[in-house]
């Protein structure tokens, strides 16, 4: 399970890495350096130095908020998924009961009229 860290030493060791970003070749190697000085694993420092550089609008992909966004819109989908499951299966259950219901009802109609047309003859 992931390691959850708060939020004040995720800022600061953003901070840190991000100031000190252009004495290293790529994120990863600064990710790698700093990492372990910071007690993050560098792994996880590089994703958020990645991730920082993406809300700045250096890096292309999608942001904080468009990924917050896409994680709310995916749990709805999911939710009203799980909805129409249900809707549909109560709807085959009372089609089936409507279903007996006409044709005795139909029965019932169609002897009537049987009757009543040799009954006219």
């Amino acid at each position: 399970m992931p390691k959850k860290y708060p939020s004040d030493q995720r800022d600061s060791a953003l901070r840190m890495a991000l100031d000190r970003l252009a004495d290293y070749p790529s994120p990863w190697a600064a990710a790698q350096a700093l990492g372990p000085k910071l007690g993050v694993g560098p792994e996880t420092l590089r994703k958020w130095i990645v991730q920082s550089q993406v809300d700045v609008g250096g890096r292309p992909g999608p942001s904080s908020e468009e990924l917050a966004e896409i994680k709310s819109l995916k749990s709805q989908v999911r939710d009203l998924t799980e909805a129409n499951e249900i809707l549909k299966a109560a709807s085959i259950f009372f089609a089936r009961e409507l279903c007996a219901t006409r044709r005795r009802v139909c029965r019932e109609v169609v002897r009537d009229h049987f009757r009543w047309v040799v009954a006219a003859a």
